[in-house]
């Protein structure tokens, strides 16, 4: 199941959780109750926001080796090091 960020708007804390991706969380007290969460006094109706994030995406720059291997593009390997 994925992880979600949402902002409280009545408290400014940013909380973790993990819903299914059809559920749609608009309210502190939804977002208490998917989440597991304490109400800590926050009025339920409060307005929550999905916080987007990248985590989880990688760019191919990134990497240490982010092109194919020779012996995948046509090319051999030296020394015989793929064995695919």
């Amino acid at each position: 199941m994925p992880t979600y960020d949402y902002r409280c708007e009545a408290n400014g804390e940013v909380y973790e959780v993990r819903h299914p991706m059809a559920l749609t969380i608009k309210t502190w007290g939804e977002l208490c109750e998917v989440g597991n969460l304490d109400l800590q006094g926050i009025d339920p109706k409060a307005e929550v926001n999905k916080v987007l994030t990248t985590a989880g995406v990688v760019s191919s720059a990134a990497l240490k080796n982010p092109g194919v291997p020779p012996c995948m593009s046509g090319g051999g390997c030296s020394g015989g090091g793929c064995r695919v």
